[in-house]
C-alpha cells in the first residue's frame, strides 16, 4: 500500500507540473485541449493520492502531523516529491 501511495506521489507531482506546459498552450497558442486532459489526469491522481493518504494514515496508525503533511504536500508544485522522499521511502 505504500508502495501504491508513493507511485501516486511521483505521478500527482508529474500531472500537476505538466500544467506548467499546457497552461500557456491553453493560454497563449489558443489550445484548450492539453489541458483539458491533464486536468482530468491530474484531478483523478489528486483524488486518488488523498485517498490513499487517508487509507494509510488508517492502516498504519500515521500521527496526524504526518497524514496533514501528506496531504497538504499535494497542494503545492513539488510538494510531493518531497514528501515521497521524505517519508514514504524506505530508509
Amino acid at each position: 500500500m505504500i508502495n501504491t501511495l508513493r507511485y501516486l506521489a511521483i505521478f500527482e507531482g508529474i500531472s500537476y507540473l505538466l500544467f506548467a506546459i499546457t497552461m500557456p498552450l491553453k493560454r497563449v497558442y489558443e489550445m484548450p485541449e492539453p489541458n483539458f486532459y491533464v486536468g482530468i489526469i491530474h484531478g483523478v491522481l489528486f483524488i486518488l493520492y488523498c485517498l490513499f493518504v487517508l487509507l494509510c494514515a488508517y492502516n498504519f496508525k500515521w500521527k496526524m502531523k504526518k497524514t496533514l503533511v501528506l496531504g497538504f504536500a499535494s497542494l503545492i508544485p513539488f510538494g510531493t516529491f518531497w514528501a515521497e522522499k521524505k517519508y514514504l521511502r524506505e530508509n
